[in-house]
């Protein structure tokens, strides 16, 4: 099971990609140069915070799955 639940805000995301170049087998860019979820156990927890980190305008949310706080943006 995942240790986030990965959201990406679609109204936010410019399509830059960071989040691709940082977790590609867990995000990938849609037909309109959203990201996309594609799995959310693709890789480690710190390599999908990272991916959201990198995000410039914070599109990605990530809360922890058990207990539901939202980990970032913070």
């Amino acid at each position: 099971m995942a240790k986030y639940k990965i959201e990406v805000d679609r109204e936010l995301c410019i399509g830059d990609g960071a989040c691709c170049g940082e977790a590609p087998n867990t995000f990938e860019m849609d037909g309109d140069n959203i990201a996309k979820v594609t799995n959310s156990d693709g890789h480690t927890p710190e390599e999908v915070l990272q991916a959201a980190q990198v995000c410039p305008v914070d599109a990605i949310i990530l809360t922890d799955a058990q207990t539901g706080e939202k980990v970032w943006p913070k």
